[in-house]
């Protein structure tokens, strides 16, 4: 028999993907059970597949079911996102944006974006959120984030990417280290010192690419903590626990007692980048992009 495949069964089906039990599923829907188990024997019949194997002790999803799955997901996370846009458009806004951002884009590029898109669009509503490298990535891809400040080497699959600024590092040292006392700084000095650095959870091309520095100079550095968070590991510096590398940016907004030495004769330089998917039809999207390649970036440009 030829059902016609409503949204309903396209929901129920989700549900029971995800509960892997008549039961439960049954009761997070709101109907009976012996009419969620017609509904899914409609869908299957209609495909022509078998979307579920039964038993009397569990369920579990056929490959056809699993790859139905992966597409409902995804077709009921743009439904959400076309209802967050009309309510946008309903409420006078032109869209909805969510964008994250690590720590140094604060110091740099955002506030800046934050008051050109707003003289541009006022009516736009922005949520910001403050997450690590990694975390930003999975975001987008998943298309739950519209737009990330990110440190990356390249773009993964099917993300675009717009290089922001480039910057040096520098050095983080208490302010009583012995080291401030040279009137030039060997870098292979620096072997015997504890060192606290962003972990490989904030980006692990960026983690890559401190590491080369150490490499460079022919010794494995002594880490005694690993963080995603700058404060952190500025307070830790300060507390006298270490000595860190970290982006040249992030010498401003703290008000932390450690000194800053800039490590503009080393080659390695890190770049801040806007990220999004391809694929996500925000129309927030373009007008950041255009927003951020118009905008004067050489006050925080380091190369």
């Amino acid at each position: 028999m030829n059902y016609q495949i409503e949204l309903r069964h396209l929901l129920y089906f989700k549900v029971l993907a995800e509960e892997l039990h008549f039961r439960k599923a049954a009761e997070r829907l709101f109907i009976a059970q012996p009419g969620l188990s017609r509904q899914i024997k409609q869908l299957e019949e209609s495909y022509g597949v078998i979307l579920f194997e039964r038993s009397k002790r569990n369920v579990q999803m056929t490959e056809a079911g699993q790859y139905l799955f992966t597409e409902v997901k995804e077709m009921f996370r743009h439904l959400d996102q076309i209802e967050t846009q009309l309510r946008s458009f309903a409420n006078g806004k032109i869209c909805t944006l969510k964008l994250g951002f690590i720590g140094s884009a604060v110091q740099t590029i955002l506030p800046q974006l934050l008051v050109n898109l707003k003289r541009e669009q006022p009516d736009i509503e922005l949520s910001l959120h403050e997450l690590a490298n990694e975390t930003q990535l999975d975001l987008i891809q998943k298309k739950e984030l519209d737009l990330g400040f990110v440190r990356l080497s390249e773009a993964p699959t099917g993300l675009s990417s717009l290089p922001i600024y480039t910057e040096h590092f520098s050095l983080v040292l208490p302010n009583d280290h012995p080291l401030l006392r040279q009137q030039t700084l060997a870098f292979e000095t620096l072997k015997d010192e504890p060192f606290i650095l962003f972990s490989k959870n904030y980006s692990h091309s960026y983690y890559d690419l401190v590491m080369s520095i150490f490499s460079d100079h022919q010794f494995t550095p002594k880490v005694t903590l690993r963080t995603v968070n700058a404060l952190t590991i500025f307070n830790m510096v300060a507390q006298g626990l270490g000595v860190a590398i970290v982006p040249s940016s992030l010498k401003n907004g703290y008000h932390i007692d450690v000194t800053f030495l800039e490590l503009n004769t080393l080659p390695q330089r890190t770049t801040l980048s806007l990220v999004w998917n391809v694929e996500n039809r925000n129309p927030g999207i373009p007008l950041v992009v255009n927003i951020i390649t118009s905008q004067d970036r050489s006050a925080v440009d380091y190369k």
